[in-house]
C-alpha cells in the first residue's frame, strides 16, 4: 500500500502517517524513495493497537 492508501484506510491525514513511520510507530519500508506499507502487516498493528487500548484484564483473552 502506498502512504495515500493507509492514510484513507485509517481515515487519518498522510501528515499523520509520516509522523509515525518518522516515529517508527507503524510498519513501513521504503522502496526507492517512497513509503510502502503492508496491508498484513498494518492490520496486525491496528490489532496491536487495540489490545494497547484495553483495561489489562481484557489483554488476557
Amino acid at each position: 500500500m502506498t502512504l495515500s492508501q493507509v492514510a484513507l484506510y485509517l481515515k487519518v491525514t498522510e501528515r499523520t502517517i509520516y509522523r509515525l513511520v518518522a516515529a517508527k510507530e507503524i510498519p513501513a519500508f521504503k522502496v526507492g524513495g517512497s513509503w510502502r506499507f503492508s496491508f498484513a502487516d498494518i492490520d496486525k498493528w491496528i490489532r496491536e493497537q487495540s489490545q494497547l487500548s484495553l483495561p489489562e484484564p481484557e489483554r488476557q483473552k
